[in-house]
């Protein structure tokens, strides 16, 4: 048994001092630090942060590495390097390609995922397909060429990796039956995004099965008197939404209010780019040029393509630019996004029977250590 022991444990309601968080595969219990079982392994938090490992549900490469190369060696690169910014979990995302090359990257997630429980790296929760059931008017980066209709029988063949998909619901059917059926038949998660939808479509699209929001405000109608779109739907419904925290996509005075109206279905996300870790320069997206300069990546016409967001830096960004406390940021990237995705009985918080996926962070949350299933992972 470990316990760590010297920290600022944030649990889901809040954070504890002056207790010991035991742990083997699984988490076993806090307990005060003057009962620890004789025998335990110790582990000093050095008066930092404890917290529960996190989950990027949005994140399209890093490290030079695209999800969409379709390759083993990029997936692990990838996994790997999230360990530095404390995501124990992800959704490997891929975007709007031919669809010969979407299926690729599905298969090899597929084929690592069982592995990843156990590597050197983040573990691989699962796929996001973002596309390419979008729509043309929202498609911000993805490529107008590869955009089909939503397909059902393409999402149930691939149900067993795909945990998210983003679609236009305007899209589909009249009667959203590409949604109705992918509701019907899997439990993939179906997310509203690059949309053109009016509010009445969007709010329709909710009730025939529509459960999630793709970085909300980019890519989606906007939020008017008159005119209330994507966004107020969002509000008026019980749907989680992704947010991209790197206080440029989104500006941080409306931070407080989203919190206030979503809570905890509320979901930060870095919607990273293969520039993630690497310097200014000039990269690549889905085949496409894209050029990084702080704090944003964009497409050679100038539209913005993503980030180069880390989640512990968001974390960060949020709990230093709002109203909001630090274990209701930490939330927002370990409990809420596991639980929009089905995964909070054994990921999320530091709960008695749940997977041992841990950080310890400095003061400023910069990651110190990275657990997984109780084997350190990462030190910095």
């Amino acid at each position: 048994m470990k316990a760590i022991t010297n920290g600022k444990i944030i649990l889901k309601d809040g954070t504890l001092e002056g207790h010991a968080l035991l742990f083997d595969d699984v988490i076993e219990g806090i307990i005060k630090e003057n009962d620890i079982p004789d025998g335990a392994e110790i582990i000093d938090a050095d008066g930092g942060y404890v917290a529960p490992g996190l989950i990027d549900m949005h994140i399209h490469g890093y490290l030079g590495k695209d999800v969409c190369d379709g390759c083993e060696e990029s997936i692990r690169t990838i996994s790997k390097g999230l360990l530095k910014n404390g995501v124990t979990g992800y959704l490997a995302t891929t975007m709007t390609e031919d669809m010969s090359v979407i299926t690729r990257a599905l298969e090899v997630l597929r084929l690592l995922k069982e592995e990843s429980k156990g590597w050197e790296g983040s573990e691989i929760l699962g796929a996001h397909a973002e596309g390419p059931f979008i729509s043309k008017s929202k498609k911000g980066a993805q490529d107008e060429k590869y955009i089909l209709k939503p397909d059902a029988d393409f999402v149930k063949k691939y149900s067993d990796i795909i945990k998210l998909i983003t679609l236009a619901p305007e899209e589909d059917t009249p009667n959203f039956a590409a949604i109705k059926e992918m509701r019907r038949d899997t439990d993939v998660l179906i997310s509203i995004g690059h949309t053109s939808a009016d509010y009445e479509t969007a709010v329709a699209s909710v009730c025939a099965g529509v459960g999630h929001t793709t970085h909300l405000f980019n890519a989606m109608t906007p939020l008017n008197h008159r005119a209330p779109g994507v966004i107020a739907a969002v509000f008026n419904t019980d749907v989680s939404c992704e947010l991209i925290v790197d206080k440029f996509h989104v500006s941080p005075a409306l931070y407080n209010m989203l919190f206030k109206l979503k809570g905890r279905k509320l979901c930060f996300i870095t919607d990273c780019l293969p520039a993630g870790g690497l310097p200014e320069g000039e990269y690549t997206l889905g085949g496409q040029k894209i050029i990084y300069k702080e704090p944003v990546c964009r497409l050679q016409d100038g539209t913005v393509a993503g980030s180069v967001l880390k989640l512990n830096r968001g974390v960060w960004n949020v709990y230093t630019s709002s109203d909001i406390p630090l274990h209701e940021c930490v939330n927002c990237a370990s409990l809420n996004p596991a639980t929009a995705l089905g995964l909070d009985k054994t990921k999320g918080s530091l709960e008695k029977g749940k997977d041992a996926d841990i950080i310890i962070t400095s003061d400023t949350f910069d990651v110190k250590k990275t657990i997984i299933r109780g084997n350190i992972k990462y030190e910095a």
